[in-house]
């Protein structure tokens, strides 16, 4: 007999949400649903049943009459009540007509796992394209197809069949199966994390990660979402999303691989590092998203977010009970860009009242053997370390949980009344973070057990509790930016769109002095240039200029890179010299490209000594709008120490591209280059953001070297890319 439909379970929260029916369905139908074990429509149907899924199950198959207790039906329109959900287990070929039917019999969603479609070639691409059609033409929203399929343990619905998942609130969205069972597997191993939700996207062909990371945003029984990534389809969106979710809920993503999207025909600096493993990663973390670079980070790092979800800060109370755990947790702290926290002394003076004279009392502590006959004392300093305004979060490293087995049996009661301390943490200290390291976790005793039961994450490793405070750390860094108000939009100007329509029509870029000019339209800060379009411009230039040394580009759309062509000369003084420089450029390009268009040759003041930077901009066909900041000149592609962040930003998001360069100190003044105005910096960075906001015609931007000083900087090149297609069209407002 099957099980009468279910009321509704869907949370308040989503009860309106468009995915709620496939995630919380009253009746789910599993068509292909097979007797034999192993077969997908058995473990579906098995997997709803062991789960406990309260809803009415339809298994659905032509001829048996019975499967595993549950009556089949022959088709999904046979069925009398209504469905939410149905998991196709069918071949390919099969799955349009089934979504159709679907759809006439009201289903909200189906789940299909067959694969063959897209990623098999182009009969599989036209076989993808009639589900869609037929999904879209009946209303129905698609999991997959090609997917490993999905649950929601919070209900028993269970659509894969995997035995021992602990329901818990960890959502997981993975592109592989393989990925999911290995988290499992790992949880089982700890005995305590447990999943909310898992969705696998498949081909994506209808919902997709966007989809499912909105909904997870919202889904009350899930306090972390995990991601498994391969690839982005839409990722300005995912990013748009993502920001919005992680303003409420944390979100960690492991990445997998390098796009290669964005390096196809760039021909500026900023677009050759564009499209990079490392961009995309910029990208997510400033979107508030938690990335991972280990697979095995993935569910400590999750489990630390789900029980702290961030720190007020970076700096981190160490307490140990034994100097060489502690020396490395200091090692891994720095090395992640935590502090220690310095202690105040009324702190130091409550440890020494309650510890051995031998004991260490700055940061780290270390107790001395205090602990080794009563590990209670540990909970009693950590409380003293929590009261410390100067404290963020804690992480107490050795042998807790072990020292019954260490040194006793006597010390069992002790230990367990410390780790009944413990637990209560989030209800005492919650804004501060406590994260433990314990050597004896991997076997469980009692007291680490019941930490884990309470939600307290205890590591077998010293790195992966320093990667959650770290973690812990920038979430708590990006819940602050958030409060940041946003800057105000730039509008376009008429003067700048002209500029732009003049290069387009004569079938060109803008020229650099036309793009220095469309800078300080919007007051970013340029050289005064003259263009030479014969020697007898010279007088001008002098009286311009005067004795001052110059430097001389060629000005030419046919050609991007000058310095190769021989199109520059530097430290040029005097009129004889002026116009051997003029003529010597004019030669040297006329046998570098003999039919390149020589428009000129522009002429600017020698820039002073200073440390040069590149500013640059990309429209990545992924992400939008990128803006780059790294160190600048003929080094750039070399040196690589380049920062991304999506456009626009706030001021501490381009604060951040500054600190994150290996080179930042360069900023500071070493070797006779001045100290620089960071200030006027990141104020350069946010009028660049803000000017490429204006245009999505710009598809490529360039600024290189910017040679910054101590009170100024001068734009020493610059160069724009246009995509004519986003030119507004005659007469359309710039609002």
């Amino acid at each position: 007999m099957n099980q009468p439909e279910m009321p509704s379970t869907v949370p308040a929260e989503i009860s309106s949400d468009p995915l709620a029916p496939l995630f919380f369905p009253r009746a789910v139908a599993v068509v292909g649903a097979s007797a034999v074990p192993g077969k997908r429509g058995y473990k579906a149907v098995q997997g709803l049943i062991e789960a406990g899924y309260r809803g009415a199950i339809y298994p659905i198959h032509p001829r048996e009459e019975m499967i595993l207790g549950r009556r089949c039906y022959r088709s999904v329109s046979e069925i009398a009540g209504e469905v939410d959900l149905a998991m196709i287990c069918t071949p390919a070929a099969a799955v349009p007509g089934l979504v159709a039917e679907c759809g006439r019999k009201g289903v909200k969603g189906v789940v299909v796992v067959a694969g063959g479609f897209r990623e098999s070639g182009p009969d599989g691409e036209r076989l993808e394209e009639a589900l869609l059609e037929a999904a879209q033409r009946h209303a129905v929203r698609v999991i997959g197809p090609n997917t490993s399929g999905m649950f929601n343990l919070s209900i028993g619905l269970d659509l894969l069949g995997l035995r021992g998942i602990r329901p818990g609130h960890v959502a997981f969205i993975s592109q592989s199966g393989n990925m999911l069972l290995s988290l499992v597997l790992e949880a089982q191993y700890h005995g305590e994390l447990g999943f909310s939700i898992y969705v696998g996207p498949g081909n994506q062909t209808d919902l997709g990660f966007n989809d499912y990371l909105r909904f997870l945003g919202g889904e009350p029984n899930t306090r972390v979402v995990t991601m498994y990534v391969e690839g982005f389809r839409s990722g300005q969106r995912f990013l748009q999303i993502a920001r919005g979710v992680s303003r409420h809920k944390p979100v960690v993503v492991y990445k997998s691989g390098a796009t290669e999207a964005g390096k196809v025909a760039a021909r500026s600096h900023t677009g050759a590092l564009a499209g990079s493993y490392a961009m995309t990663v910029d990208l997510l973390r400033q979107a508030g998203v938690c990335l991972v670079q280990q697979s095995d980070e993935i569910l400590p790092v999750a489990e630390g977010l789900a029980a702290w979800n961030a720190a007020p800060g970076a700096r981190v109370a160490v307490l140990s009970d034994g100097g060489g755990q502690a020396t490395i947790a200091v090692d891994r702290l720095v090395e992640a860009g935590l502090s220690l926290a310095d202690l105040q002394e009324g702190t130091r003076r409550r440890l020494a009242a309650i510890l051995p004279p031998q004991a260490s009392l700055r940061n780290p502590i270390d107790v001395a053997g205090a602990s080794d006959d009563n590990p209670s004392i540990l909970a009693e300093c950590l409380a003293i370390l929590a009261q410390d305004d100067g404290v963020d979060a804690l992480l107490l490293v050795g042998m807790f949980g072990g020292y019954a087995l260490r040194f006793g049996e006597q010390l069992m009661g002790n230990e367990m009344r410390c780790a009944e301390t413990l637990a209560e943490w989030r209800l005492k200290w919650q804004g501060k973070p406590l994260v433990i390291h314990s050597l004896y976790a991997p076997i469980k005793p009692p007291a680490v057990r019941r930490l884990r039961e309470a939600g307290v994450p205890v590591y077998t490793s010293i790195e992966h509790a320093v990667r959650v405070l770290q973690a812990l750390a920038e979430r708590g860094q990006y819940l602050r930016r958030c409060a940041e108000p946003e800057a105000g939009a730039v509008s376009p100007l008429p003067e700048v769109r002209e500029i732009f329509l003049r290069a387009v029509q004569e079938g060109r870029n803008p020229y650099e002095h036309e793009a220095r000019a469309a800078l300080a339209a919007h007051g970013i800060a340029v050289d005064e240039t003259l263009l030479m379009r014969s020697p007898e411009d010279a007088d001008a230039v002098l009286a311009r200029f005067g004795d001052r040394p110059l430097a001389l580009k060629i000005v030419s759309r046919d050609i991007l890179h000058k310095s190769e062509a021989g199109g520059v000369r530097l430290g040029v003084c005097g009129r004889e010299a002026l116009l051997e420089a003029y003529e010597g450029i004019l030669v040297s390009c006329r046998a570098h490209a003999p039919k390149a268009d020589l428009h000129g040759v522009l002429v600017t003041p020698m820039a002073a000594r200073g440390v040069e930077v590149i500013i640059g901009m990309v429209r990545d066909p992924v992400f939008g709008p990128v803006l780059m900041f790294g160190l600048g000149g003929i080094f750039v592609e070399v040196l690589n120490d380049v920062a991304f962040r999506a456009v626009p930003l706030t001021r501490d998001e381009a604060e951040s591209m500054l600190r994150q360069l290996r080179g930042h100190k360069l900023l500071h003044g070493v070797r006779g280059l001045p100290r620089v105005d960071e200030a006027r910096l990141v104020d350069l960075l946010l009028q660049v953001a803000d000017f490429v906001h204006a245009y999505p015609e710009i598809s490529e931007l360039d600024l290189n070297p910017v040679i910054v000083h101590e009170r100024d900087y001068v734009i020493a090149d610059a160069r724009f890319l246009l995509n004519p297609n986003m030119l507004p069209l005659e007469g359309e407002g710039d609002g």
